[in-house]
């Protein structure tokens, strides 16, 4: 039987209904930031797409301060390409706009696909009053080495623009209008107060796509973040750098790291109140708590939905001596296929974990994991006692019974106890979010261009 015609349990359905398991995941209503306008339009970036909106607009009623990060895959795709270049020109300030496909990742393209990404940034620049130069981002999204039908898409442009709107049924169309393979499109908005406007309430909202090729060095494949606070730049920028590696860099679908991986906000100050120019600041480090739990939980619907994926894995590194070294070990444990496909298979190979963690490479001292001091816990969700699996390097006597119980839930957490290393004063901890590997995961990427 052709690998089209398999049977997708957990994958997308067709006629591009949600699936039941995955409505809980999409909001029915949303508080939006001020100033930003946003749409999702139908071009047929792909031919097979009849129907669905695969370009969206964002795009803020004045001009913003960005910051952005990217992939650090080699072959860098040419929106990328673009987008750094035009945050590296305005230095982060006035950029108004996002542009997106989905479809086609206008990756591997040469000369022509950099002439491609830039010309969909100049023709939102232009179509957009006032027209203003060197204020738009560009993303695509989709197969590699194939070229943008550049045409269609700057034909919908100003449908697209005409379509504009703060509603959250357009923030959800936009939302969706970015998806490829996932089934749910991921949309989240969260209200916050600053210690120096007490009384004034501001917005954060982020949508993000991603259900394979996920292990990122920067980001996810895409994501957009959107507030109506007043920060600088530089500012936003390292805010968004801390927020990223404590969140978009701890996740994992499948060890792979795309080519078009872009993490990008903007910021209007539209809602009012004294600009953030410091990160250390009272309020730059308010910003930073609400941007860093918004930037998890906006990644985590990216694991949620990871191909083929039955279950929801949270692996926590505690006691540690120093935080890279506990974002390695659990980044091992997270991509080492023979602990995704076991627990897949809902068996506790505790062993499996174990190894991984022994075989993580460039630690920063041998002392970091010392095996008498090591601990393996299965942490059940629902507050239950933990299953100690390894106490200090020893096995225990584990009720297979319960932990079968406890493998059968969608959401697990797996808790590594390394007891400070060799000095056992490590008290570094991290945490990292992946999913299982299944049958239908290889049936999904098997025919992903056909």
């Amino acid at each position: 039987m052709p690998s089209s015609a398999q049977t997708r349990l957990y994958s997308a359905p067709v006629d591009g209904s949600i699936p039941a398991a995955k409505q809980k995941y999409v909001p029915t209503s949303g508080t939006y930031p001020k100033g930003f306008l946003v749409s999702g339009t139908h071009v047929g970036v792909k031919p097979s797409n009849t129907r669905f909106p695969d370009l969206a607009l964002i795009t803020s009623e004045i001009p913003a301060s960005a910051a952005a990060v990217f992939t650090q895959n080699i072959f860098q795709a040419a929106p990328v390409t673009v987008s750094r270049n035009t945050l590296q020109k305005t230095g982060g300030e006035g950029i108004r706009s996002i542009i997106i496909n989905s479809g086609c990742a206008n990756a591997v393209t040469g000369k022509g696909g950099l002439e491609d990404a830039t010309s969909m940034a100049s023709s939102l620049d232009n179509n957009l009053p006032p027209p203003t130069p060197n204020s738009t981002l560009v993303m695509s999204t989709g197969v590699i080495g194939q070229r943008l039908p550049i045409q269609k898409i700057l034909s919908a442009i100003p449908t697209a623009i005409s379509s504009l709107s703060p509603t959250h049924t357009s923030w959800l169309t936009t939302a969706r209008s970015i998806c490829t393979t996932d089934t749910f499109p991921k949309l989240l908005s969260t209200t916050f107060t600053l210690p120096s406007s007490p009384s004034t309430t501001y917005s954060l909202a982020g949508m993000t796509k991603g259900a394979g090729m996920i292990h990122p060095n920067m980001a996810t494949l895409l994501s957009i973040l959107c507030t109506d606070a007043p920060i600088s730049p530089q500012t936003l920028h390292t805010l968004l750098t801390h927020a990223t590696d404590r969140s978009f860099n701890a996740i994992s679908i499948d060890g792979s790291t795309s080519t078009n991986d872009t993490l990008a906000i903007l910021a209007n100050g539209a809602a009012g109140g004294p600009p953030i120019t410091s990160p250390t600041s009272q309020d730059g480090l308010a910003m930073q708590q609400v941007l860093t739990a918004f930037t998890q939980r906006l990644s985590q619907l990216v694991v949620r939905d990871g191909e083929g994926a039955t279950k929801f894995v949270r692996v926590r590194i505690v006691n540690s001596p120093s935080f890279p070294d506990t974002k390695k070990i659990a980044s091992t444990i997270a991509r080492d296929p023979l602990v995704k496909t076991a627990l897949y298979g809902k068996d506790a190979n505790w062993g499996r974990i174990l190894c991984a963690i022994g075989y993580t490479p460039n630690l920063s001292s041998p002392d970091t994991v010392i095996p008498s001091k090591t601990s393996v816990s299965f942490v059940p969700t629902d507050g239950s006692e933990i299953l100690k699996l390894v106490v200090n390097g020893e096995p225990e006597a584990v009720d297979e019974g319960r932990a079968a119980q406890i493998l059968l839930e969608e959401d697990l957490e797996i808790l590594v106890d390394l007891g400070g290393g060799r000095g056992g004063e490590g008290r570094e901890e991290g945490s990292y979010w992946f999913c299982d590997f299944s049958h239908e995961y290889v049936t999904i990427n098997g025919d992903y261009r056909t």
